[in-house]
Protein backbone atom coordinates (compact mmCIF):
# COMPACT_ATOMS: atom_id res chain seq x y z
CA UNK A 1 0.00 0.00 0.00
CA UNK A 2 2.85 2.47 1.01
CA UNK A 3 4.78 1.62 -2.51
CA UNK A 4 1.32 2.26 -4.29
CA UNK A 5 1.18 5.94 -2.70
CA UNK A 6 5.09 6.88 -2.97
CA UNK A 7 4.55 5.61 -6.80
CA UNK A 8 1.28 8.03 -7.03
CA UNK A 9 3.47 10.71 -5.92
CA UNK A 10 6.35 10.66 -7.73
CA UNK A 11 4.32 10.76 -10.85
CA UNK A 12 2.09 13.62 -9.71
CA UNK A 13 5.26 15.54 -9.31
CA UNK A 14 6.70 14.18 -12.18
CA UNK A 15 3.86 15.74 -14.18
CA UNK A 16 3.87 18.99 -12.51
CA UNK A 17 7.30 19.64 -13.27
CA UNK A 18 6.72 18.50 -16.95
CA UNK A 19 4.06 21.35 -17.16
CA UNK A 20 6.23 23.88 -15.79
CA UNK A 21 8.80 23.23 -17.78
CA UNK A 22 6.17 23.51 -20.93
CA UNK A 23 5.19 26.70 -19.95
CA UNK A 24 8.79 27.64 -19.42
CA UNK A 25 9.08 26.85 -23.22
CA UNK A 26 6.29 28.91 -24.55
CA UNK A 27 6.72 31.73 -22.45
CA UNK A 28 9.88 33.14 -25.18
CA UNK A 29 7.12 32.08 -28.40
CA UNK A 30 4.47 34.59 -26.51
CA UNK A 31 7.11 37.25 -25.67
CA UNK A 32 8.20 37.25 -29.16
CA UNK A 33 4.53 37.53 -30.28
CA UNK A 34 3.76 39.90 -27.96
CA UNK A 35 6.87 42.57 -28.92
CA UNK A 36 6.31 41.77 -32.52
CA UNK A 37 2.88 42.98 -32.71
CA UNK A 38 4.00 45.94 -30.54
CA UNK A 39 6.49 46.86 -33.41
CA UNK A 40 3.66 46.58 -36.12
CA UNK A 41 1.53 48.42 -34.32
CA UNK A 42 4.57 51.18 -33.63
CA UNK A 43 5.13 51.15 -37.77
CA UNK A 44 1.45 51.85 -38.92
CA UNK A 45 1.16 54.56 -36.22
CA UNK A 46 4.23 55.82 -37.36
CA UNK A 47 2.85 55.73 -41.67
CA UNK A 48 -0.37 57.21 -40.35
CA UNK A 49 1.15 59.81 -38.80
CA UNK A 50 3.38 60.73 -42.00
CA UNK A 51 -0.15 60.60 -44.10
CA UNK A 52 -2.10 62.47 -41.58
CA UNK A 53 -3.08 66.35 -41.76
CA UNK A 54 -5.07 67.78 -39.10
CA UNK A 55 -4.51 71.09 -39.94
CA UNK A 56 -6.07 70.90 -43.31
CA UNK A 57 -3.14 72.10 -45.10
CA UNK A 58 -3.65 71.11 -49.32
CA UNK A 59 -0.69 72.58 -50.96
CA UNK A 60 3.17 73.40 -49.55
CA UNK A 61 5.65 75.40 -51.19
CA UNK A 62 9.37 76.39 -50.77
CA UNK A 63 12.39 78.14 -52.06
CA UNK A 64 15.86 79.24 -51.45
CA UNK A 65 17.41 82.78 -52.38
CA UNK A 66 15.88 83.77 -49.60
CA UNK A 67 14.33 80.56 -47.29
CA UNK A 68 10.65 80.71 -47.83
CA UNK A 69 7.75 78.39 -46.93
CA UNK A 70 3.98 78.60 -48.20
CA UNK A 71 1.14 77.24 -46.73
CA UNK A 72 -1.99 76.76 -47.91
CA UNK A 73 -5.02 75.27 -45.93
CA UNK A 74 -9.00 75.98 -45.45
CA UNK A 75 -8.63 78.60 -42.65
CA UNK A 76 -5.36 80.82 -43.67
CA UNK A 77 -2.31 81.18 -45.86
CA UNK A 78 0.77 81.35 -44.14
CA UNK A 79 4.23 82.95 -45.61
CA UNK A 80 7.51 82.60 -43.70
CA UNK A 81 10.56 84.59 -44.28
CA UNK A 82 13.83 84.26 -42.82
CA UNK A 83 12.50 87.99 -41.77
CA UNK A 84 9.01 87.76 -42.25
CA UNK A 85 5.84 86.07 -41.08
CA UNK A 86 2.47 87.00 -43.27
CA UNK A 87 -0.84 85.11 -42.77
CA UNK A 88 -3.96 85.90 -43.96
CA UNK A 89 -7.52 84.34 -44.47
CA UNK A 90 -7.78 82.02 -46.61
CA UNK A 91 -9.02 82.71 -50.31
CA UNK A 92 -10.60 81.42 -53.45
CA UNK A 93 -8.32 81.17 -56.22
CA UNK A 94 -8.92 82.50 -59.93
CA UNK A 95 -7.88 80.12 -62.50
CA UNK A 96 -7.16 80.55 -66.17
CA UNK A 97 -8.82 79.22 -69.01
CA UNK A 98 -6.54 77.85 -71.11
CA UNK A 99 -3.76 76.46 -68.39
CA UNK A 100 -3.34 74.64 -64.60
CA UNK A 101 -2.10 78.49 -63.31
CA UNK A 102 -4.18 79.52 -59.90
CA UNK A 103 -3.69 83.07 -58.86
CA UNK A 104 -4.37 84.24 -55.34
CA UNK A 105 -4.84 88.31 -54.92
CA UNK A 106 -4.96 89.18 -50.61
CA UNK A 107 -5.29 92.38 -49.61
CA UNK A 108 -5.45 92.62 -45.92
CA UNK A 109 -5.29 95.69 -43.38
CA UNK A 110 -1.72 94.83 -42.91
CA UNK A 111 -0.55 94.26 -46.18
CA UNK A 112 -0.78 92.49 -49.84
CA UNK A 113 0.12 89.54 -51.22
CA UNK A 114 -0.19 87.62 -54.21
CA UNK A 115 0.79 84.17 -55.37
CA UNK A 116 0.41 82.34 -58.60
CA UNK A 117 1.03 78.00 -58.95
CA UNK A 118 1.03 77.06 -62.24
CA UNK A 119 1.55 73.54 -63.00
CA UNK A 120 5.20 73.00 -64.10
CA UNK A 121 7.81 70.57 -63.14
CA UNK A 122 10.23 72.82 -60.76
CA UNK A 123 13.63 71.56 -59.42
CA UNK A 124 14.54 73.09 -55.98
CA UNK A 125 17.75 75.36 -56.59
CA UNK A 126 19.74 73.72 -53.38
CA UNK A 127 18.41 70.01 -52.67
CA UNK A 128 17.46 69.33 -56.81
CA UNK A 129 14.74 67.84 -55.73
CA UNK A 130 11.37 67.82 -58.56
CA UNK A 131 8.21 68.82 -57.71
CA UNK A 132 5.47 69.49 -60.13
CA UNK A 133 4.16 73.28 -59.57
CA UNK A 134 6.32 76.47 -59.94
CA UNK A 135 5.25 79.27 -58.03
CA UNK A 136 5.34 82.61 -57.67
CA UNK A 137 4.83 84.80 -54.22
CA UNK A 138 4.73 88.93 -54.22
CA UNK A 139 3.85 90.41 -51.16
CA UNK A 140 4.53 93.80 -49.08
CA UNK A 141 3.50 95.17 -45.71
CA UNK A 142 1.35 98.55 -46.00
CA UNK A 143 4.49 99.92 -44.42
CA UNK A 144 6.84 99.32 -47.84
CA UNK A 145 6.62 100.86 -50.57
CA UNK A 146 8.21 98.04 -52.92
CA UNK A 147 7.42 94.27 -53.63
CA UNK A 148 9.02 91.61 -52.15
CA UNK A 149 9.78 88.66 -54.97
CA UNK A 150 9.92 84.79 -54.43
CA UNK A 151 10.20 81.92 -56.42
CA UNK A 152 9.89 78.38 -55.69
CA UNK A 153 8.61 75.46 -56.18
CA UNK A 154 5.63 72.89 -54.67
CA UNK A 155 2.57 70.32 -54.71
CA UNK A 156 -0.42 69.65 -53.45
CA UNK A 157 -0.78 67.32 -50.47
CA UNK A 158 -3.35 64.59 -50.97
CA UNK A 159 -6.29 64.23 -48.38
CA UNK A 160 -5.08 61.73 -46.02
CA UNK A 161 -8.46 60.38 -45.90
CA UNK A 162 -8.04 58.37 -49.23
CA UNK A 163 -5.07 56.54 -47.80
CA UNK A 164 -7.45 53.47 -47.48
CA UNK A 165 -8.88 50.26 -48.78
CA UNK A 166 -11.91 50.44 -50.74
CA UNK A 167 -14.32 47.73 -52.31
CA UNK A 168 -16.83 48.64 -54.51
CA UNK A 169 -20.28 49.12 -53.58
CA UNK A 170 -22.19 50.75 -56.62
CA UNK A 171 -21.49 51.17 -60.01
CA UNK A 172 -23.43 53.56 -62.03
CA UNK A 173 -25.84 54.31 -59.26
CA UNK A 174 -26.34 50.21 -58.89
CA UNK A 175 -25.70 47.79 -56.41
CA UNK A 176 -23.02 44.90 -57.41
CA UNK A 177 -23.05 41.58 -56.73
CA UNK A 178 -20.34 39.34 -57.11
CA UNK A 179 -22.05 37.78 -59.89
CA UNK A 180 -21.01 40.61 -61.98
CA UNK A 181 -17.41 39.66 -61.94
CA UNK A 182 -14.75 37.10 -61.49
CA UNK A 183 -14.60 36.03 -57.86
CA UNK A 184 -14.65 39.34 -55.92
CA UNK A 185 -16.03 42.49 -56.24
CA UNK A 186 -13.58 45.26 -57.89
CA UNK A 187 -11.47 47.22 -55.20
CA UNK A 188 -8.75 49.60 -54.88
CA UNK A 189 -5.64 50.23 -52.19
CA UNK A 190 -5.26 53.89 -52.57
CA UNK A 191 -1.04 55.61 -50.89
CA UNK A 192 -2.37 59.02 -50.29
CA UNK A 193 1.97 59.42 -49.85
CA UNK A 194 2.99 58.34 -53.12
CA UNK A 195 -0.34 59.44 -55.12
CA UNK A 196 -1.08 55.91 -56.13
CA UNK A 197 -3.18 53.05 -56.52
CA UNK A 198 -3.44 49.05 -56.88
CA UNK A 199 -6.76 47.36 -57.46
CA UNK A 200 -8.67 44.27 -58.49
CA UNK A 201 -11.04 45.37 -61.28
CA UNK A 202 -13.61 42.31 -61.28
CA UNK A 203 -11.53 40.00 -63.45
CA UNK A 204 -7.66 41.90 -63.77
CA UNK A 205 -5.57 43.44 -61.45
CA UNK A 206 -4.57 47.57 -61.92
CA UNK A 207 -2.91 49.90 -60.96
CA UNK A 208 -1.84 53.31 -61.45
CA UNK A 209 -1.58 57.04 -60.38
CA UNK A 210 -3.52 59.76 -58.65
CA UNK A 211 -3.77 63.54 -59.53
CA UNK A 212 -5.04 65.32 -57.08
CA UNK A 213 -5.58 69.15 -56.33
CA UNK A 214 -7.87 70.55 -53.83
CA UNK A 215 -11.58 69.60 -55.26
CA UNK A 216 -10.06 67.37 -57.67
CA UNK A 217 -9.23 63.74 -58.09
CA UNK A 218 -8.14 62.13 -61.32
CA UNK A 219 -7.57 58.06 -61.46
CA UNK A 220 -4.73 57.93 -64.78
CA UNK A 221 -1.81 56.08 -66.07
CA UNK A 222 -4.26 52.87 -65.30
CA UNK A 223 -2.68 49.89 -66.41
CA UNK A 224 -3.84 46.13 -66.12
CA UNK A 225 -3.05 42.55 -66.56
CA UNK A 226 -4.32 40.78 -69.52
CA UNK A 227 -6.54 37.98 -68.50
CA UNK A 228 -9.65 37.21 -70.54
CA UNK A 229 -12.41 37.75 -68.78
CA UNK A 230 -16.56 37.13 -69.19
CA UNK A 231 -18.45 39.09 -71.64
CA UNK A 232 -21.16 39.70 -68.59
CA UNK A 233 -18.16 40.53 -66.19
CA UNK A 234 -19.08 44.27 -65.98
CA UNK A 235 -15.37 45.59 -65.35
CA UNK A 236 -14.90 47.36 -68.41
CA UNK A 237 -17.89 49.51 -67.35
CA UNK A 238 -15.94 49.51 -63.93
CA UNK A 239 -12.74 50.77 -65.49
CA UNK A 240 -14.57 53.58 -67.36
CA UNK A 241 -16.11 54.48 -64.68
CA UNK A 242 -12.88 55.14 -63.04
CA UNK A 243 -11.05 56.89 -65.47
CA UNK A 244 -14.04 59.53 -65.50
CA UNK A 245 -13.91 60.34 -62.27
CA UNK A 246 -13.07 64.28 -61.58
CA UNK A 247 -14.13 65.00 -57.46
CA UNK A 248 -15.18 62.89 -54.56
CA UNK A 249 -16.70 62.54 -51.00
CA UNK A 250 -15.55 60.68 -48.12
CA UNK A 251 -18.79 59.95 -45.12
CA UNK A 252 -19.58 57.08 -43.40
CA UNK A 253 -17.14 55.23 -44.50
CA UNK A 254 -18.23 55.63 -48.05
CA UNK A 255 -15.82 57.20 -51.09
CA UNK A 256 -18.23 58.46 -53.84
CA UNK A 257 -16.75 58.99 -57.10
CA UNK A 258 -18.06 61.39 -59.59
CA UNK A 259 -17.51 64.04 -62.08
CA UNK A 260 -19.84 66.95 -63.24
CA UNK A 261 -22.07 64.78 -65.96
CA UNK A 262 -22.57 61.91 -63.62
CA UNK A 263 -23.71 62.45 -59.50
CA UNK A 264 -22.55 59.36 -59.00
CA UNK A 265 -20.35 56.91 -61.16
CA UNK A 266 -18.73 54.64 -58.33
CA UNK A 267 -19.53 54.03 -54.45
CA UNK A 268 -17.15 52.31 -52.17
CA UNK A 269 -17.06 51.09 -48.36
CA UNK A 270 -13.91 51.10 -46.31
CA UNK A 271 -12.69 48.10 -45.53
CA UNK A 272 -9.74 48.34 -43.42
Amino acid sequence: MKIIRRTSAFCFLFLCLSCLGEINQQSPQSNIKTISNSVVSKQETVHKKEINNPNGIYFKASGTEPFWSLELSEKQLKLKTITDSVFTPSAKPSQAMDSNVKRYKIQTESGQLDIQITQSECTNAMSGKLSPYTVYVTYKKNSETSMHKLEGCGNYITDYRLHDIWVLEKLDGNEVTIENFKKDLPSIEINAASNSFTGYAGCNQINGKLFFEKGLLRFTDIATTKMLCDPKNKETTFLEALRSVTTYKIENNRLWLSNPSDKELLIFKKID
